[in-house]
């Protein structure tokens, strides 16, 4: 790494964490280019990290103590029972999770990063031109800049992956998320119908709602976080087939009136209302789409985080993976002999793991919105015997571990 210069296109969380990793592994010049000309929107989203797969990222340095959190322990499953407000948990399943803020994850990323590293912002990447000794980043202004190693971390409209030789493109699963956050002083009564630490799952034909609590905005307060999970009106599909998101502001009144209508029909009284009280201006819609790279890494370029490949989040894994990567990459740049063996190891280890977890949540959104059982019937042996069955137990769930699989 003496003397190289790295490039990591994209500011997130993939791209603060892919840069940190290279300037630790030595690079002499570590430059991220964010497109977004002012701070990145983070709608103040949730997610969650696997208690395992923390303790590795924390090991690594890569997922520090200072990033506030909250405790999940349990994953009741939900159904609508007659007129009981929270509804009738037909299981309760384990849930070892840390919940976070996403902008308080990337705030402390962002602010990890070593004065050395450079982050620009409005810096839109157009064009990718691979070499063979490194790679040359073509800008909306026209200029041009080399660099020794390309790590594409700008997420599933990657320009970088679209220039490897395998590009490909995320591919739509057929249904959205919904998501949406309030806070707890919001939440309707009584105290003791939502748990602190339950993940709790309100499940109906077709679909599903998770929500907990988190950090707020800046780690003030407690939040709750719901994504719920449906298939749109027949009308509203074509339109998702190629990529594309649906921030809050244009989601058409069609897709308001059908998630209504479903949280109406299904929903006990109680989440009905958790819905009902979250601003509009609070929630968002996230087509669901499937991405696993055939490579995460080609000559002198490597692809982190939705770049190389978006796994619907039933996987638990979003952060969790671009975490792994830089985790990997700073390893690997440490360890080779040279960026061209470094890059060939990286590859070698994230790749199967990315198809892993892409495979994972597809294996999840079967169970859980494409093939629902029949809900209501169910009991906890019932609950437990469809974990096991429908969604393998749960293998994978949260992540692998950071030393497999491997092919």
């Amino acid at each position: 790494m003496r003397g190289a210069r790295v490039a990591v296109v994209g500011g997130s969380i993939a791209g603060c964490a892919t840069a940190l990793a290279a300037a630790r592994a030595g690079a002499d010049e570590v430059v991220v280019y964010e497109r977004a000309a002012g701070g990145l929107q983070d709608r103040g989203v949730g997610l969650a990290v696997h208690d395992d797969r923390y303790a590795e990222l924390a090991a690594a340095g890569h997922l520090g103590p200072d990033v506030p959190w909250r405790r999940l322990t349990r994953r009741p499953w939900i159904v609508r029972d007659g007129d009981a407000p929270a509804g009738r948990a037909v299981g309760v399943l384990p849930f070892p999770f840390r919940s976070y803020n996403w902008g308080s994850l990337w705030r402390e990323l962002r602010a990890g990063l070593p004065d050395a590293v450079g982050y620009v912002r409005g810096a839109a990447v157009e064009r990718v031109l691979p070499g063979p000794d490194g790679a040359a980043l073509r800008f909306a202004d026209g200029r041009t800049e080399r660099f020794d190693l390309v790590v594409g971390a700008d997420g599933y409209r990657s320009a970088v992956r679209a220039a490897t030789r395998a590009a490909t493109v995320p591919v739509y699963a057929g249904y959205l998320a919904w998501r949406g956050t309030l806070p707890v002083e919001l939440l309707p009564g009584p105290r003791d119908a939502w748990p602190e630490h339950d993940a709790a799952t309100v499940v109906f034909p077709g679909g599903h709602m998770i929500v907990y609590r988190i950090p707020g905005p800046g780690g003030r307060g407690t939040s709750a976080n719901w994504v719920f999970y449906t298939a749109p009106p027949a009308s509203v599909g074509p339109a998702l087939r190629d990529p594309t998101s649906v921030p809050a502001g244009t989601v058409t009144e069609e897709l308001v009136a059908h998630h209504a209508a479903v949280v109406e029909r299904y929903f006990p009284p109680y989440w009905q209302e958790v819905v009902r009280r979250t601003p509009r201006s609070g929630t968002y819609v996230q087509p669901i789409y499937d991405l696993a790279v055939p490579h995460y890494g080609e000559g002198r370029l490597v692809l982190a985080g939705d770049a190389a490949a978006v796994a619907r989040p039933h996987s638990g894994s979003g952060a969790v993976k671009a975490l792994q990567d830089a985790a990997v990459l700073e390893r690997v740049l440490r360890e080779a002999p040279d960026l061209d063996a470094a890059v060939r190891a990286y590859d070698a280890e994230r790749s199967p793991t990315g198809r892993a977890v892409v495979d994972v949540g597809r294996l999840l959104g079967r169970a859980q919105v494409q093939a629902t059982p029949d809900w209501a019937a169910m009991d906890q042996e019932a609950v437990d015997a469809w974990w096991s069955a429908a969604a393998d137990g749960g293998r994978g769930f949260g992540g692998h571990a950071l030393t497999g699989p491997r092919e």
